[in-house]
């Protein structure tokens, strides 16, 4: 079977050079035709990083990924607020299409991408990097199956030390900061299985030594009906990010997960306790060990393909994609 033709847009995403180095760990899957250069079109915040990843790849133009003959998939990684707009031209010509989060300060500009790919029954695919995770992914399954009967609290963090200085003015430069680009993730994990909440809470500070506007320090508070949602990340985690973390409480049970990812070659190891045995687990505690991880990204990649390739139906929830970034935008400070 031949590879998928799949072109990278933009070099400045912070997830854009692992999109890149999983796309190279799978020849037989994707061909990357090309990468768009987009260092000098950037006009929203973006953070620098290491480009070597690129070296001996084709840099091509726009036009020329717009025009590339049998061009299956796209995949997005400009900065941030640059997403919707860059995407939109590929999404119209029926690519499928993955592109990085989040997705921009327009929830009316992220509705038209959407609309268009719906109406196109094309595959859309936001690079939210838990989709990948096998273990949030099972706690996931598991509450939705009500092993932990009912959620009352659910506590993450995607706390960090990365980037220096140049990290926070980059922070500084985006609306909800910290908020925006990184807790983000998991609102986009929490959603599909707690819902819309009632109310959205958003405590967004700045550490000290810090210019003031830096939103670097945040706290986010989803209330729903009968559970909570307590949602951290701060910039300035002194063991970085290998203590971040995840709780997820029940009435019958409870999840804990640290580290939420591990890339060290150790195992990736979380915990379940029962109140209540079923048909897989007795009662009491276990460790639920998933061996070491390897890529962030495969995952998702490998799924686009099978869609593309007509191997499993298109599960794209547009509507729900909507509904998170809708939830992102709120918990940012945006008006809407």
């Amino acid at each position: 079977m031949e590879p998928i033709k799949i072109v990278q847009i933009g070099r400045t995403h912070e997830h854009a050079n692992g999109k890149l180095n999983t796309l190279k760990k799978m020849p037989d899957i994707f061909e990357i035709v090309g990468v768009v250069d987009d260092r000098k079109d950037v006009h929203t915040p973006s953070f620098p990083s290491d480009q070597s990843c690129y070296e001996g790849l084709p840099m091509i133009t726009m036009e020329q990924a717009l025009n590339w003959p049998g061009l299956q998939a796209a995949c997005i990684e400009v900065p941030n607020n640059q997403l919707v707009e860059t995407t939109i031209p590929f999404a119209e010509r029926g690519l499928a299409i993955h592109m990085d989060k989040p997705a921009g300060p327009s929830l009316d500009n992220f509705r038209k991408l959407l609309e268009i790919c719906k109406a196109n029954k094309t595959p859309f695919q936001m690079g939210y990097m838990f989709r990948g995770n096998p273990a949030m992914q099972m706690v996931a399954d598991y509450v939705r199956k009500g092993w932990l009967g009912d959620v009352f609290s659910i506590e993450a963090d995607m706390n960090h030390n990365y980037g220096g200085d140049l990290y926070q003015e980059y922070l500084g430069a985006m609306k909800g900061g910290i908020v925006y680009n990184l807790i983000c993730h998991l609102i986009d994990y929490i959603t599909p299985w707690m819902g819309r909440p009632e109310n959205i809470v958003s405590i967004r500070k700045s550490t000290a030594n810090v210019r003031d506007g830096i939103e670097n320090n945040c706290v986010v508070l989803f209330e729903y009906p009968h559970a909570t949602a307590t949602l951290r990340a701060c910039c300035k985690e002194a063991a970085g990010s290998s203590f971040r973390r995840l709780k997820v409480s029940g009435t019958k049970g409870l999840f804990e997960l640290c580290p939420i990812e591990r890339f060290d070659g150790k195992p990736l190891v979380m915990t379940l306790t029962l109140a209540e045995g079923n048909e897989q687990y007795e009662a009491g505690t276990h460790t639920i060990d998933f061996g070491p991880q390897f890529d962030r990204y495969i995952g998702q990649l490998s799924e686009l393909a099978k869609i593309i390739r007509g191997e499993i139906p298109n599960p794209c929830a547009y509507d729900l994609d909507l509904l998170v970034h809708e939830l992102v935008l709120r918990a940012s400070g945006y008006s809407l």
